[in-house]
């Protein structure tokens, strides 16, 4: 009897714990993805989540075949058009608000401006961060669409309009999942 005290409490206990991991799931809102491919002549590839959770996305990227220690520009632009060999074809960065050129970490900025991926001795950048401005739901500021970019240089967070990142390595567009 006492045993299958035990196995109903350790069942309850699980359950619970079940639930609290569904009611997590639920409290995160839409989810959009971005499979990075390289653009000509470069072997940067990955993926990139964004999930809405309030009013801020968090994103998650995983990104491989970086120049090893070097950090990279990380922006999502203004179209979802990778057909350019170049990256080109995404347009300038994601802009809804018409703001300057800054460092993700402030409010006057493009909306499309992220934090920048540092690759490991590998070559594989790793980011996961919280942003506000953007949104995964409908309206003026969703990057549903939109085009994913990684550079080969860093952001410097003040030339304009880009920060002076380089080249575009990576190139992905945004879609619900």
């Amino acid at each position: 009897m006492r045993e299958a005290i035990v196995v109903l409490a350790a069942v309850g206990v699980l359950g619970g714990c079940a639930g609290e991991t569904e009611s997590a799931a639920r409290a995160a809102g839409p989810r959009a993805v971005a499979k990075l491919q390289p653009t000509t002549g470069n072997q940067a590839t990955g993926t990139a989540t964004f999930t809405q959770r309030g009013n801020r996305v968090v994103v998650d990227a995983h990104v491989s075949g970086l120049a090893p220690g070097r950090e990279v520009g990380f922006h999502i632009h203004e179209k979802g058009d990778c057909s350019s060999g170049d990256g080109m074809s995404a347009g300038p960065h994601f802009n809804p608000l018409g703001k300057q050129h800054a460092h993700f970490t402030t409010s006057e900025r493009h909306a499309g401006d992220l934090s920048a991926l540092r690759a490991d001795t590998s070559g594989n950048g790793r980011l996961s961060i919280e942003v506000d401005v953007i949104t995964v739901t409908d309206g003026p500021t969703s990057i549903v669409g939109r085009g994913l970019i990684v550079h080969a240089d860093p952001d410097d967070y003040k030339t304009q309009p880009t920060g002076n990142a380089g080249a575009r390595i990576a190139c992905g567009v945004i879609h619900l999942s």
